[in-house]
């Protein structure tokens, strides 16, 4: 296992080295921050005044709740570097709310179901006895399978771009992949630590000097904005409650899987006490982002990758990228310019990280018991959470619950691993959980570098 540039306690020397790796976090989250309230603005034909409103008030409780998550406040709080923000898990059900009720029945109905995370937040304890090593790793494995197709339509252009697959995005993601491996082998300290926001930079300049970077949403966005609580007001129908509930229980399972992984990734022993810390952190911080006009939030998976890649866990890291966030909220204008990022650049940078978070979950999948039984549950679940990865119109005909539930490759592998784990005879896992090493054979990622060298 190889030694991570920085744990989770320590904290990077000078404020520039510590915004620089901040701003990687920043990279990979901003987008899909955005893209939520985006959609639900599309979808329910909102003004432009109300899309912004929106989007600021995303921006601002993705911020406190990240900095509340890895500082944590008592018994709220994972303490480790993750990355809040609005999730996609929650779309389907809004989107269906808010046709009929409008942003009101969004939000209430999120206030309401968000009591569903912070109440199983208390089982967590008992929750976290059903992912043992070989569930777990599945789980790791299948949160960077499903985020790869994520970075491969990024690096194309963008899904429903007209030049999707162009020779020229191709051209400029391969040119940022190669960048950020670079600098990841042969970069020294900070440089190899800060090597995605490296690449993105480089990237970005040469889009730049290509005419390809388009500053009109920075003309229009506002300066300084504050979000208002409760700026579209509430309502509290039952059926939306039913139905973000249920996206609130698949938050769960998904959640418990990334937090699995960012126990990986940091080398840090995820027990159940530290489990029911962290979702009780994420139910609260729901609940606040509804009082505050904002779609519910999550963990975000995909920063899990940053953290393997450049084996920076520092969770005071990302406290600032949460500082970056808010700032980000009350200045609209800052998240107008990191949008501006051309999706190619973004594309090779995401490539790089997802498939870090792969390569960590075969590493652990190579340190699971060999045996018939492992590889039966290894084998069917990670098939079953592929089958829905790449083939999502496979449940374009079951009821809308069932889409709601197994919508997400991750849910899906999770679940199987799990209920394969229950039934076969010799279930694994009986053991005490904190027994379990943390991270098992995996290694945090391919830096070199030690500290001391930054």
């Amino acid at each position: 296992m190889e030694k991570l540039l920085y744990g989770v306690e320590d904290r990077p020397p000078g404020l520039i080295t510590t915004t620089l790796l901040s701003l990687q976090h920043l990279l990979a989250a901003l987008g899909g921050i955005i893209a939520v309230p985006l959609v639900f603005g599309g979808a329910l034909k909102l003004p432009a005044d109300q899309i912004v409103a929106l989007v600021n008030a995303a921006l601002l409780g993705s911020g406190i709740v990240t900095i509340i998550q890895c500082r944590g406040v008592g018994p709220v709080g994972i303490r480790l570097p993750c990355v809040m923000g609005t999730s996609f898990a929650f779309v389907g059900a809004g989107v269906s709310v808010g046709l009929e009720h409008g942003v009101p029945g969004i939000l209430g109905s999120s206030l309401v179901g968000s009591l569903v995370m912070i109440a199983g937040s208390f089982f967590m304890p008992v929750i976290r006895r059903f992912f043992p090593h070989t569930v777990t790793s599945v789980v790791v494995t299948m949160i960077g399978l499903s985020l790869t197709p994520v970075a491969v339509d990024w690096a194309a252009g963008g899904v429903g771009s007209g030049s999707y697959g162009a020779v020229g995005h191709l051209a400029i993601a391969g040119f940022v992949l190669a960048l950020v491996i670079g600098f990841v082998q042969w970069g020294k300290g900070v440089v190899s630590a800060s090597a995605v926001v490296l690449g993105i930079a480089c990237g970005y300049l040469l889009c730049l000097a290509l005419g390809l970077i388009d500053f009109t949403q920075v003309r229009e966005a506002p300066v300084f904005a504050i979000p208002q609580p409760l700026h579209f007001g509430m309502a509290f129908p039952v059926s939306g409650i039913v139905a973000m509930s249920i996206a609130f229980l698949v938050t769960i399972v998904e959640t418990t899987g990334t937090f699995m992984a960012l126990g990986a990734a940091t080398q840090t022993p995820i027990h159940g006490k530290r489990l029911a810390s962290g979702m009780l952190c994420d139910g609260l911080g729901s609940a606040f982002a509804a009082l505050m006009s904002s779609p519910p939030v999550s963990t975000f998976a995909q920063n899990v990758g940053v953290v393997s890649l450049t084996g920076v866990a520092s969770r005071h890291v990302v406290m600032l990228t949460g500082v970056m966030l808010l700032a980000a909220g009350l200045f609209p204008v800052l998240g107008a310019l990191v949008v501006t990022i051309p999706q190619p650049v973004l594309g090779g940078a995401g490539l790089m990280m997802f498939a870090t978070i792969i390569s960590a979950g075969i590493r652990m999948l190579g340190s699971c018991e060999q045996s018939r039984r492992s590889s039966l549950i290894i084998a069917v679940s990670l098939g079953c959470g592929l089958a829905v990865t790449v083939r999502p119109d496979l449940l374009a005909r079951m009821p809308a619950f069932v889409r709601e539930v197994f919508g997400s490759g991750i849910t899906v592998g999770a679940l199987v691993a799990v209920g394969l784990n229950l039934l076969l005879p010799g279930r694994e896992g009986q053991a005490h959980e904190e027994d379990e090493p943390a991270g098992q054979g995996v290694a945090a990622a391919p830096v070199a570098a030690s500290a001391s060298a930054a």
